[in-house]
């Protein structure tokens, strides 16, 4: 495994990170041991750079990490995420649960302490705020968040899913060190003015669902996904916008074979060769995908490459919105 440093940080972590938002409901029936011989296997292979929330199964995916980072807790970089909270604590936020956004510092004292006691552990590497609150300013949610840091509870700051404005006005307040954002070769808002802002900032850029959520694999059967699968109701899944993908995706794989790798990796690599700040992270709850994942960070894309996926992705263009009403309201415009 190659590696990145963090933002302007002496930590180094791995080119490839793992996001574990995959190992609770949210992508249908959770499978805990497979989940943790996965966990077990991302050490094997070197990747460092761990991606939960506290809102992922509703704290369950934080407990079920804990298992294998408590044994291992020098080995893994732990980023943990607070902000959404799920309505009476009934249900999960990303199936079924009436989900609103609180990055108050009252709210935040208590998710710090609840993040530690689930992870088992005394400090938290990186702490994101999961969203910008509209009813708090940044620079007071940051503020708060720093003094985290003062008690030792948490090492590095985060922001996921800013804007611009919003990361100057946090950076201004305390060091930044990533920032967390869909960003693949079907979601690419990011690159207008975040993604120029991290480099400048020297800030890492993380994005998640590098895989369009396991859309530009070619291997996935929308027509099977679970009941619980929140992937069932976005619109990217759907209708004329998956005639459209299916067929983006499908030639996309044939690139890929040419480059003699599969098209997540392919996907993968394409976007870490966008800019050399960024560390993204693929999720996944299953070994064979994990190895194919990692393998990403060993492929090198040539100008002419990234010129011809380039000409592919503009040939599909009705690719369709990534999130539908009910998430995207959680997504400051």
């Amino acid at each position: 495994m190659k590696y990145s440093k963090l933002g302007k940080t002496d930590i180094e972590l791995s080119a490839v990170g793992l996001g574990c938002m995959g190992m609770s409901a949210a992508y249908g029936q959770a499978d805990d041991t497979e989940s943790i011989a996965t966990l077990h296997r991302a050490l094997d292979l070197g990747i460092s750079f761990w991606d939960t929330a506290d809102i992922y199964g509703n704290g369950v995916n934080e407990e079920l990490i804990s298992k294998v980072l408590v044994k291992n807790r020098y080995k893994i970089f732990i980023a943990t995420k607070f902000g959404f909270r799920v309505r009476d604590g009934q249900g999960d936020a990303f199936v079924g649960g009436e989900t609103y956004v609180d990055a108050s510092p009252k709210w935040m004292k208590q998710a710090v302490d609840n993040s530690l006691r689930r992870l088992k552990i005394d400090t938290i590497d990186l702490y994101y705020a999961h969203r910008v609150d509209p009813n708090v300013p940044v620079e007071e949610t940051v503020g708060a968040m720093s003094r985290l840091v003062e008690a030792g509870k948490v090492r590095y700051l985060g922001l996921s899913e800013c804007t611009p404005e919003d990361l100057r006005k946090a950076y201004a307040v305390h060091p930044i060190a990533a920032v967390q954002s869909e960003y693949s070769l079907l979601t690419r808002d990011v690159e207008k003015e975040i993604l120029p802002l991290t480099k400048e900032l020297g800030i890492t850029f993380v994005p998640f669902a590098p895989l369009s959520r396991g859309l530009i694999t070619n291997k996935l059967d929308v027509s099977a996904l679970g009941e619980n699968d929140f992937r069932r109701n976005l619109p990217r899944y759907n209708g004329e916008y998956l005639d459209n993908n299916q067929k983006l995706v499908a030639e996309f794989a044939e690139f890929a074979t040419g480059k003699n790798c599969t098209p997540a990796q392919l996907a993968i690599a394409w976007v870490m060769a966008k800019s050399d700040n960024i560390i993204p992270i693929p999720g996944t709850k299953r070994i064979k995908y994990l190895e194919e994942n990692a393998g990403a960070a060993d492929i090198t894309l040539t100008a002419k490459d990234l010129e011809e996926i380039e000409n592919l992705v503009e040939k599909y263009p009705n690719i369709g919105p990534r999130y539908s009403a009910r998430e995207n309201k959680f997504v400051k415009k």
